[in-house]
């Protein structure tokens, strides 16, 4: 028997649902791992939004008309 498939969460709920999170039931060292991994993972949107710039350019550049 298959499962249900779990319903697709909208995008930015999870950072959105972070942000309400009470930080105050967290231990310095759960914050500070935390931090690491927000860190690791604003790394990663930058790297994904660069790569999306860097294509648009290749784009851009391509099919721009250049003058005579």
């Amino acid at each position: 028997m298959d499962e249900p498939a779990q319903p697709r969460q909208a995008r930015g709920a999870i950072p959105a649902s972070l942000a309400r999170e009470d930080l105050d039931l967290y231990s310095v060292e759960e914050l500070d791992h935390r931090v690491v991994v927000l860190e690791t993972e604003i790394a990663r949107v930058r790297a994904a939004r660069e790569r999306k710039l860097s294509g648009r350019a290749a784009a851009d550049a391509l099919f721009s008309r250049r003058p005579d």
